[in-house]
């Protein structure tokens, strides 16, 4: 599949499982990410609706919270927060139960796991596996060959299709919204399709044909969210399984990559900041496994495979930024590694796709998206900027070797495709209906200058013929964590927002990797203080460009950007009048002293390890939204946790919730009467999912406490999203 890079050049972030259709995430860590590899996944028209059915009570723990609501109105303990005492224009939405689907003509294209095989496309139609002619996609005639619902899951749906070379056997990987546990079958594609065998916890997989013609599957193993173990297994008359290769160090995650002529199967071990290859060669996957080059610590790469030379990214080198190298396959160790192709500084390689006579770069540079397109025969190169709305790149299904396809997306608009044909030179764009959002909105590149002097990339959206700036609401979203850019994918509720008359401004702060691998570097560990800075410098930059106001500014993150927004609450609350916050990590220093939690040791490279390090703790003393929790005004806060999360435990955020509650209280007793306390509202969601990005539930409720908090009338913002939801 094409985001196969990321593989590699989300190393920084993938011990990270993924955590659902649209993102693969991990501990403090929120970006899809095995998806991303699971390969040929591609949007795909889809009518399906999964309702949402009765979740299951909360944890003890979530019960006996004893204030899950707490506002000025209030300053002791309250009751659970009322399921039904939402405002009218609610109603509706409290029937709805089913994903927010929309385009521009309230049409919608899901994602939905997608591969084409041979003359077959296999694909999910309900709660089957299922595949078609090629031709036939689009219809209805299709072939069912296994039915999710005979695992007994609750709402399976399936994650990765992988079809053997000689489509002998499907393999598939099925998870549910609630959980990030994933199981694989396999089936026999006869007759009469049956499933030949069900894997448990199984993370990478990909199929090989050994010299007896023999269809082997490779898969990884994933227990309490580590990936260490390789297995090989083989199905009919010479069933077998077993264990290939264990990963002895448990700060290093693993992970299997096919390359794209299907050459060698690569073993890709790797922590945030080092990573290991090994090449298991496709037409002998019995023989042993050849290192490429022994993992060095702060050195990163990632390989393909074209023509016997093996092409790796690698940040080896001066300066440690990515870029492209070669070496011949029998020779790959890194002194035999040329120089091949450079990036230019500020650079963010977002992925890389290898044809038989190109090499396709997407990058990210200046703020602004390009492809490089690299002729193998003549290292020539072409360098194409894509359009200025363009936030984003979602990598489609590419079965041809003339064409490279893609899709480009902002926050606020649909993805689009466009397409780039080798032999014309030329790239391509979908004709037809023009978003109207392209003429209605503006998108705008500022920076902001840190205190340090460092020039920060922020992206802002407004509508186009907003007056007075100043008076209108502002939500700012930052992440600055792994090397990971901020998630910038279309959400229909902020094209809502937007509609509506809001800001929306999105800050690529340090930590983060909008701006390559040195800006990751330079935001994290003992750096973690520059992402806070960056972030307070973006939103009086806003500020002082007449972008609102800090009465109608809102701020938001999930997952790891809790910890930059934790900490401004806590340094510069007058900044901001309301923030959400979904999975948020709050707790790093008792998180990051607690070795018994499934991804503390994979996560030192990024915090520190404070239980042996007295500088690391002291540092992250310093920043730790819980450790600096003190009497003072707050803004109001929306916390969504979710009751079995195992990478942000709900007992941190528990912990925060109430302790923010005490120096709340402090503060609104030495303050007196007529002091207005935030409001603190605490939502614990069922499941173990990290995030469930297009929870109607979630979203509802989010958009509902801004516009409360900001006293804005939220009748026609409500009206408007109904029109991309189904009932």
């Amino acid at each position: 599949m094409q985001q196969k890079t990321k593989l590699f050049l989300q190393a920084l972030k993938y011990s990270i499982p993924h955590l659902g259709k649209c993102m693969q995430k991990q501990h403090l860590n929120h970006c899809n990410f095995a998806d991303h590899y699971y390969g040929r996944i591609k949007l795909k028209k889809c009518h399906l609706i999964k309702c949402l059915q009765n979740k299951p009570k909360i944890s003890k723990l979530a019960r006996n919270i004893p204030s899950r609501s707490f506002s000025c109105k209030d300053l002791l303990p309250v009751k659970q927060e009322n399921k039904k005492s939402l405002s009218e224009n609610m109603d509706a939405f409290e029937k709805v139960r089913t994903k927010l689907e929309t385009q521009p003509q309230e049409e919608y294209e899901i994602i939905n796991a997608e591969v084409k095989h041979g003359g077959f496309v296999y694909y999910q139609e309900g709660c089957c596996l299922v595949r078609s002619k090629d031709e036939e996609a689009d219809n209805d005639n299709y072939e069912v060959l296994f039915n999710l619902e005979e695992l007994k899951l609750d709402q399976p749906f399936i994650d990765c299709i992988r079809v053997a070379p000689d489509e002998k056997y499907v393999a598939a990987k099925i998870r549910t919204e609630d959980s990030e546990a994933s199981t694989c079958v396999v089936v026999k594609l006869s007759d009469q399709p049956v499933m030949e065998a069900s894997f448990p916890n199984v993370s990478s997989f990909e199929w090989v044909k050994d010299e007896e013609d023999e269809d082997v599957l490779f898969y990884t193993f994933q227990r309490n969210l580590r990936c260490h173990d390789v297995y090989r297994a083989t199905f009919g008359d010479n069933k077998r399984n077993e264990r290939f290769y264990t990963e002895k160090d448990p700060s290093y995650f693993v992970f299997l990559y096919l390359t794209k002529d299907s050459r060698f199967l690569t073993i890709n071990i790797m922590n945030k900041t080092t990573s290991e290859v090994w090449l298991i060669d496709g037409l002998s996957p019995w023989d042993p496994p050849v290192l490429i080059q022994k993992r060095i610590h702060g050195v990163l790469y990632y390989v393909e495979h074209r023509d016997d030379e093996l092409y790796i990214l690698t940040n080896v080198g001066e300066p440690t930024e990515f870029k492209l190298m070669r070496t011949a396959a029998d020779t790959p160790a890194i002194m035999n590694w040329d120089l091949f192709f450079t990036m230019k500084r500020n650079t963010k390689v977002v992925d890389l796709d290898m044809f038989k006579d190109h090499c396709v770069l997407f990058l990210k540079h200046s703020n602004l998206l390009y492809v490089n397109v690299i002729g193998l025969a003549d290292d020539s190169v072409r360098s194409l900027k894509l359009p200025p709305w363009a936030c984003g790149f979602i990598m489609d299904t590419n079965s041809d070797p003339k064409n490279c396809p893609f899709q480009l997306c902002s926050p606020i608009r649909p993805p689009k495709y466009y397409t780039y044909k080798f032999a014309e030179g030329k790239l391509f764009e979908e004709t037809g209906h023009e978003d109207p959002i392209t003429k209605t909105s503006r998108v705008l590149r500022l920076e902001a200058k840190s205190k340090d002097g460092k020039l920060v990339p922020m992206t802002i959206f407004h509508k186009t013929d907003s007056e007075d700036l100043q008076k209108k609401p502002l939500l700012v979203h930052v992440y600055g964590a792994y090397g990971m850019d901020l998630k910038m994918n279309f959400r229909p509720e902020r094209r809502v927002l937007v509609d509506d008359g809001w800001i929306l401004a999105y800050c690529h702060v340090r930590g983060g990797g909008e701006l390559g691998l040195q800006w990751h570097a330079d935001g994290r560990l003992t750096k973690k203080l520059n992402g806070l800075a960056d972030l307070e410098a973006c939103i009086k930059t806003l500020h002082g460009q007449g972008f609102s106001q800090p009465s109608l500014t809102t701020l938001t993150a999930f997952s790891a950007g809790g910890v930059l927004v934790g900490a401004l609450c806590n340094s510069n609350p007058e900044l901001l009048r309301a923030v959400t916050l979904e999975a948020p990590f709050l707790d790093v220093l008792n998180t990051m002293m607690d070795t018994t939690l499934p991804l503390t040791l994979e996560e030192l490279e990024e915090w520190g390890n404070p239980s042996s390090d007295e500088k690391h703790k002291n540092y992250i003393k310093r920043y730790c939204p819980y450790q600096n929790i003190k009497p003072q005004h707050y803004p109001s806060i929306h916390i969504t946790a979710y009751e079995n999360d195992e990478r942000v435990p709900l007992k941190g955020i528990v912990n925060y919730t109430e302790k923010l509650k005490e120096a709340i209280m402090e503060h609104a007793k030495d303050t007196g009467e007529g002091y207005q306390a935030p409001n603190i509202i605490l939502d614990i969601q069922p499941g173990g999912n990290h995030v469930i990005e297009d929870s109607h539930k979630k979203i509802t409720a989010q958009i509902k406490f801004l516009y409360e908090e900001l006293g804005l009338d939220s009748t026609s913002v409500f009206e408007d999203l109904k029109k991309y939801l189904k009932f």
